[in-house]
């Protein structure tokens, strides 16, 4: 593992490799599971401003799981998370032409109507956080619909933290994954070292 600030990364995130593949997937993260997007709660607040600005790329469905249950709501592990319709697709999650889920609230950021790029545990997938009194653990979440990102990252040579550098940027800021890089950097240098 390695130790960043009052982070405890999992060495899975280092020697692991992927690059989300939604021609094979097709967005399929937005759809399965029992649960909508895990939410922070800085991230509530949030949600209830840009909603207004996210309803009209959202599909008709997802419209009236907000409408009923809320723009988020306390899910059955007793955090909060986006609602769903139908136990199924996140209610922000939309089909475009070619059948991919895509994300509502991440098309009205592209489009510059938001300042909210998506729920950060989204845009840091497949690195799940579990929040502890004095640190952050940050670990790789294996899931079989992701296999095409695994076996595209493993082709492009892309470790899941380079995947996802702006991610943690965004969670973590610009000093700490300079950090992440450098211990990277020394623990390849040291295992060099103690080959020869």
């Amino acid at each position: 593992m390695i130790v960043i600030g009052d982070t405890i990364l999992s060495d899975d995130i280092i020697e692991n490799f992927f690059v989300c593949n939604i021609e094979k997937c097709k967005g399929a993260c937005c759809v399965e599971g029992d649960l909508g997007a895990p939410l922070e709660e800085a991230e509530k607040d949030k949600m209830n401003e840009v909603y207004e600005k996210v309803k009209p790329y959202m599909c008709k469905e997802g419209i009236e799981e907000v409408e009923k249950q809320g723009v988020y709501v306390l899910d059955e592990e007793g955090d909060y998370s986006t609602p769903t319709i139908n136990h199924k697709e996140c209610a922000y999650a939309v089909y475009d032409d070619k059948g991919f889920l895509k994300c509502s609230i991440e098309q009205a950021h592209l489009d510059g109507k938001i300042d909210f790029k998506k729920p950060i545990s989204c845009h840091l997938y497949p690195i799940r956080v579990t929040k502890y009194d004095k640190y952050d653990a940050l670990n790789y979440d294996r899931w079989e619909i992701c296999s095409d990102a695994c076996s595209f990252g493993q082709e492009l040579g892309v470790p899941v933290y380079v995947f996802l550098k702006d991610a943690l940027i965004r969670k973590y800021g610009e000093q700490w994954y300079s950090d992440l890089e450098s211990e990277i950097k020394l623990r390849e240098d040291n295992n060099i070292g103690g080959k020869k």
